[in-house]
């Protein structure tokens, strides 16, 4: 019974050693993503303000940084860590950051206006827009919801929602994803390192167990007592 409580104990280590390698190798890849990703934040040098209370400030206001963190909050359903919105370290390098300078430049599209100029007169259902300048409001459009064939609100769209917008919002929707996968296999590395302890810490155990003195086992009633012997047949005639 001991022999098998030993293999096993073995086993059980060899196991958690083979987690905690994995553990080891997870976080120092976390690591490495982590400097990567803080070495091209640094690069592009784009930094949160915040005023000398340490409140968000868009445009110099705070009013606006509310707005945005509204819209990030309600519209987008972003759950944000405010203990990334640090004022003592305002470069975007974490997942918070980069979703509110995403919302930072939807937002500015979403309620601000375009001027589109018509060269000639353009008939549309029946409605004729006379040669101008036109101004229109986004008024919280998406690029899905413009009305891509009417001649103001089609060429608002193109204005409104340029490639450099649509291009700002996917790096900073990379920079989004990667700074959370790292989160989730820093979290993963100390799961399998967790893991690997406790079997190593079980493994251990079962050996120790194994090697411990067994007890003597008690003798059973009437143990060491001699037996009366029958006499032989004929004895003492």
């Amino acid at each position: 019974m001991t022999a098998r409580l030993k293999i096993l104990g073995y086993v059980l280590a060899a196991i958690g050693l083979a987690f905690l390698v994995a553990g080891g190798v997870a976080y120092v890849k976390a690591q490495d993503g982590y400097d990567s990703l803080q070495a091209f934040s640094e690069a592009q040098n784009v930094t949160l303000t915040y005023n000398e209370d340490g409140q968000l400030t868009d445009r110099g206001e705070t009013e606006g940084a509310e707005a945005i963190l509204k819209l990030l909050k309600e519209d987008w359903k972003y759950p944000v860590v405010e203990s990334d919105l640090d004022p003592d370290d305002p470069l975007v390098n974490t997942a918070t950051e980069y979703m509110y300078q995403m919302a930072t430049v939807g937002y500015h599209v979403l309620h601000g206006s375009q001027t589109v100029v018509l060269d000639e007169a353009v008939e549309y259902n029946g409605q004729t827009f006379e040669p101008g300048a036109y101004e229109f409001a986004v008024d919280g459009r998406y690029w899905t919801d413009f009305d891509r064939m009417h001649p103001i609100e089609g060429q608002a769209r193109e204005l409104a929602w340029t490639g450099t917008v649509h291009g700002l919002f996917g790096e900073l929707g990379v920079g989004t994803v990667t700074h959370s996968a790292l989160q989730l296999a820093l979290a993963l590395a100390g799961l399998f390192a967790g893991i690997g302890a406790t079997l190593v810490l079980a493994g251990g155990g079962l050996v120790w167990a194994g090697h411990g003195r067994r007890k003597e086992e008690p003798e059973a009633p009437g143990a060491g007592t001699a037996r009366p012997q029958p006499e032989p047949v004929g004895a003492g005639a």
